[in-house]
């Protein structure tokens, strides 16, 4: 009695860390954005990441060894992940759009993921259609109605609606491919490959890092999803995915946007306008059908509704 206590203590306190910390990483990268380069500013992100869960890694005697083939994998989940899904997002909220309006457009990759199945012939449920219609019609509402009210610049909407895309795509092929063993070490893998990538786009972008230009609300933003962001509730969330039943550990897409529109507004003075409360709604409305209509069975099926996810 006392363990099974303590362990659903312990579920309780990594769901918190993740709704909350990946919920307000939105408002962390709003911030850093304000003065630091997109793409440079979290390509660093993941790069130092990745070397700090990497360290802990090697402390607790992991082996960091992979394939050719599993890097091969790993880069093309960071770049799928990390540099097209995370990179827009903050491309995307450096050029204007809300914090938490970026969210509640990123809570559609379960949407986007069941439309890539579609695609690659998987037969729909009625409701699955539902669902996705529904979410996509949310997505609109909630850009279109916001640019009416001047809240949702549309190229920043854009942005990130492409990233949605790109995660959900990344999240749907990795089923598919040859990966390292443990989550852990694909992380570090994914963080490696998908932050060094966006440090070179940024580069050539002609983006240029410039520390001792930034005050200490954008270090301290850029650390936290550093550490907080990445390594701490990552690190939860898989542990989550193993101990807890994975429509308990979907939820988080659920409240992340939640969290993410009230710090938003809490911190950021970010309106809360009739198009984000209709249109939001209607996205989590239709990711709740989904998710619980494509429900996998077996934990090891959670990347396949877009539930395998790196920090934001």
């Amino acid at each position: 009695m006392v363990g099974m206590r303590s362990k659903l203590g312990l579920i309780v306190v990594a769901l918190a860390i993740v709704y909350v910390v990946w919920g307000s990483t939105y408002l962390a990268i709003r911030v850093a954005v304000e003065e630091m380069p997109p793409l440079l500013g979290m390509g660093s992100r993941f790069l130092v990441a990745g070397a700090l869960l990497a360290a802990v890694l090697r402390f607790r005697g992991v082996d960091l060894r992979v394939t050719l083939t599993e890097l091969a994998g790993s880069a093309l989940l960071g770049l799928m992940l990390p540099f097209l899904g995370n990179g827009f997002v903050a491309v995307g909220e450096s050029l204007g759009a809300p914090s938490g309006v970026a969210a509640l457009l990123i809570a559609a990759v379960p949407i986007f993921v069941t439309l890539y199945r579609f695609l690659a012939g998987d037969r729909p449920r009625p409701w699955s259609v539902t669902g996705v219609l529904l979410g996509f019609g949310g997505l609109a509402w909630l850009v279109l109605g916001g640019r009416d009210q001047g809240d949702v610049p549309l190229l920043g909407a854009c942005f990130v609606v492409a990233a949605s895309a790109f995660w959900a795509f990344g999240s749907w092929v990795q089923p598919r491919l040859r990966l390292p063993r443990s989550a852990f070490v694909l992380t570090v893998y994914e963080m490696w490959s998908g932050g060094a990538m966006m440090a070179a786009a940024g580069l050539l972008h002609g983006e240029r890092l410039s520390p001792g230009d930034y005050d200490s609300s954008t270090w301290l933003a850029w650390g936290y999803l550093v550490v907080v962001g990445s390594v701490v509730a990552f690190s939860a969330y898989v542990w989550l995915l193993a101990n807890a039943p994975i429509g308990l550990v979907a939820t988080y897409a659920y409240v992340n946007p939640v969290v993410a529109v009230f710090l938003g507004w809490l911190i950021l003075s970010e309106p809360i306008t009739s198009a984000v409360v209709v249109g939001g709604l209607i996205i989590v409305v239709s990711v709740a059908i989904v998710i619980s209509v494509e429900r996998p069975r077996r934990r090891d099926d959670a990347p396949a509704l877009g539930l395998e996810r790196e920090a934001a």
